[in-house]
């Protein structure tokens, strides 16, 4: 199958466009998913760290600055496996289903249900390697020696299950949906037009060019509910940001800061998740038709 991919820069000779990508199955979905999250979370985590720091309370040098820029990276890279996994395998398996109840093919709708159900679950994952990860990446004094373990497993013993392992997960829902309701059909969108527009098969270079793009626009314009995930996040037991809801937060640090608080953090976010969307759904697509090609199937 990976034979018959048109080669990047060679015109479609046909009007009508057909996927070179068979129809996903839960175990390429899996496996795809995994090896996408991984690459994206170790090549990028330097700029993840710094626009952590620059959104912490403590203000970006106090945070750290740019001391110990991998700081955090253990729990990132062991959580982020998983948690792509299970986000595309609920995306992909949910697209398909939804398509077949309601007889539509790419419908905007159902891309954003889909992607909205997948981050819920990924959620279960990502909020506690979140925590690890934040908490690690702005520790100071005797507390930087802290492992992951060790965070999680005091966050637990002085704060339980939910307000400890999953403190901000409520927030970290209202970031996630948002983000992925603009993503996912933006994404799915440009990769539908690029050949019609282009008269170029899609490669998994167009497919990345297509996640930085819809990524970039999507992180910008949720910035500030990003900001207050990581307030959140960070908020030592006894603070007053413990005690609010996320619109009291987010008065607060306009307040405080204006609008550059609510925004904090908003280029290296954008920088991440735009060479992050490149890494991401460049590398799912090219591990989904390696996949495939060596799928007995095809």
């Amino acid at each position: 199958m990976a034979a018959d991919l048109a080669p990047a820069g060679i015109p479609v000779q046909s009007d009508v466009y057909h996927s070179p990508i068979p129809k996903l199955n839960f175990l390429h979905a899996l496996v795809a998913g995994g090896v996408a999250g991984v690459v994206v979370d170790i090549a990028l985590f330097p700029i993840d760290t710094v626009k952590t720091r620059l959104q912490s309370e403590l203000g970006f040098w106090r945070a750290g600055g740019f001391r110990g820029i991998y700081k955090g990276l253990a729990p990132a890279a062991a959580g982020s496996a998983p948690t792509a996994a299970l986000f595309f395998c609920t995306y992909e398996c949910g697209k398909q289903l939804l398509s077949s109840v309601t007889n539509t093919k790419d419908s905007p709708y159902v891309h954003m249900a889909a992607a909205s159900a997948a981050e819920v679950l990924a959620c279960l994952i990502r909020v506690p390697v979140e925590i690890a990860k934040q908490r690690s990446q702005t520790l100071l004094g005797h507390k930087q020696h802290q492992t992951a373990l060790q965070i999680l497993l005091r966050a637990y013993r002085t704060e339980g299950l939910r307000r400890g392992l999953y403190r901000g997960f409520g927030s970290t829902i209202m970031r996630e949906i948002p983000f992925s309701l603009i993503q996912f059909p933006l994404w799915e969108y440009f990769k539908r037009q690029w050949t019609p527009i282009t008269g170029y098969e899609s490669t998994p270079l167009t497919v990345a060019l297509c996640g930085a793009i819809a990524g970039g626009i999507s992180a910008g314009l949720t910035t500030p509910l990003d900001v207050v995930k990581t307030r959140i996040m960070l908020a030592e037991r006894d603070s007053a940001t413990r005690r609010r809801n996320v619109p009291s937060i987010l008065r607060g640090i306009y307040v405080e800061r204006g609008l550059s608080g609510l925004f904090a953090g908003f280029v290296p976010r954008v920088l991440w998740i735009t060479l992050g969307g490149a890494f991401f759904f460049g590398f799912y697509d090219l591990t989904t038709r390696l996949l495939g090609a060596a799928s007995p199937d095809n």
